[in-house]
């Protein structure tokens, strides 16, 4: 295997050499490399000190110089340098009271959590690998380094990060990792809800979504939140989360929809909104939740089951399909079919599959032709309609509504003589 260490990383490494320090590549990216995969992040550790760093590298950042952590500015690029050091105490069971440096690397690969992300690796040296992590990689496991419950009382949040780590890689947990998980699950309650929900996303955006269960299965879903949990959950040991269908894109409001699909649009917002997640996200997430359900196509008063439809030889309307695109912007109606089309085919629903490509081929047949399908294209404006008589207030506002469901019933409406002329039509009718 050929390991390769960016020019800057391999430029702090052996300047700090050369000043007699000891330095490494260590944590995710050893990992990463070890399996052939491209490291976001390529985090340094050394014997030197905080102090002795600086004295080493011309521009540095303080970025967390208490726990040992400068980083240092190679270019526009910034590199975390951290000292080998000792963890105290971790009384608020997130992070540790106090830390003490060391001179020993092994001391400070002691306190990581798990052995695969406790390696450090050096072209001088190669790597360093005192916890069997390198056969943690061939066996596909998520072990702790030490004893696990020490590992998850210092750190919660390692909880979820063990869970989060074995969809990422398709890796199963160590049984007395997995058993620790399991006991010191109420320790969660420690964990801001920004974390919690940021290691969620990243399960979600794994090639393994499906591992969100074990959230479940391991008691941690009531301490992620009330609402979270009560959303799936069952009997003791059965539990009503739905899988996640590959074919879903690894794109957040897309995996989070896929995975809250069964709750209604307003409880899927809630969960969201105790996760502290963005409002995009969360609007996103509610306009798919609530529209995934709906029969998108079908005419209006059509009471037949989608077999019945499709046997008929019926195509999906276009005015309904212009309806619903008029509810959302075109990149989410896209990500709506894309979100159906993927769980028909999970289901193995051929003809509903079948109507929504036709579906998709309309929504293309509307867009080419310039079909009006929301108020910024109408061929009026509130301007428009108060000149033609409308009083200033709400009537304006429902006159427009009215006037955009004409045209998306019949998109050769949308001229402005033709909708003031059926103002004036209304008008005279009305006996105005």
């Amino acid at each position: 295997m050929e390991i390769r260490i960016p020019v800057p990383a391999e430029e702090i490494i052996n300047k700090l050499n050369e000043h007699g320090y000891e330095a490494y590549v260590v944590g995710g990216c050893v990992r990463d490399m070890l399996l052939g995969r491209e490291p976001g992040d390529w985090d340094i550790t050394t014997s030197a000190l905080p102090g002795q760093v600086k004295e080493v590298f011309r521009r540095t950042v303080d970025t967390g110089i208490q726990h040992g952590t400068v980083t240092v500015m190679m270019g526009k690029e910034g590199y975390e340098v951290t000292t080998y050091r000792i963890d105290g105490e971790y009384s608020d069971g997130r992070h540790p009271n106090s830390v003490e440096f060391t001179p020993d690397l092994v001391e400070d690969l002691k306190r990581r959590d798990f052995t695969i992300n406790a390696m450090a690796y050096n072209s001088h040296t190669g790597f360093v690998d005192k916890f069997g992590g390198v056969e943690d990689l061939e066996k596909g496991i998520i072990r702790c380094v030490g004893e696990p419950m020490d590992r998850f009382t210092e750190d919660a949040l390692r909880i979820l990060r063990a869970i989060r780590f074995s969809a990422q890689l398709g890796f199963s947990i160590e049984e007395r990792t997995y058993e620790a998980i399991r006991t010191i699950a109420p320790n969660m309650v420690h964990v801001s809800k920004e974390r919690i929900q940021v290691e969620l996303t990243k399960l979600l955006l794994s090639s393994h979504p499906d591992y969100i269960l074990r959230v479940y299965e391991t008691g941690i879903s009531p301490y992620v939140s009330e609402k979270f949990h009560g959303a799936y959950a069952g009997e003791s040991g059965n539990w009503a989360v739905p899988s996640i269908p590959a074919g879903i894109p690894a794109v957040k409001h897309m995996r989070w929809a896929a995975f809250l699909r069964n709750c209604s649009a307003s409880q899927a917002a809630d969960i969201l909104k105790d996760l502290k997640l963005d409002n995009d996200t969360i609007y996103r997430v509610r306009i798919l939740v609530e529209w995934q359900g709906k029969k998108v196509g079908f005419q209006d008063g059509m009471e037949d089951g989608m077999r019945d439809v499709i046997k008929d030889g019926r195509e999906p309307s276009r005015a309904s399909i212009r309806r619903a695109m008029s509810q959302m912007e075109p990149e989410l109606f896209d990500d709506l079919l894309t979100l159906k089309m993927c769980l028909s085919e999970a289901a193995s629903n051929d003809g509903e599959l079948r109507w929504l490509r036709q579906v998709r081929d309309l929504t293309e047949e509307i867009r080419r032709n310039g079909d009006c399908i929301s108020l910024k294209t109408l061929a009026v404006s509130g301007h428009d309609i108060m000149g033609a008589g409308v009083k200033p207030g709400r009537e304006v506002g429902s006159t427009l509504a009215r006037l955009l469901d004409m045209v998306l019933e019949e998109p050769q409406r949308n001229t402005k003589e033709y909708l003031l002329a059926h103002l004036e039509q209304k008008k005279g009718q009305a006996g105005i």
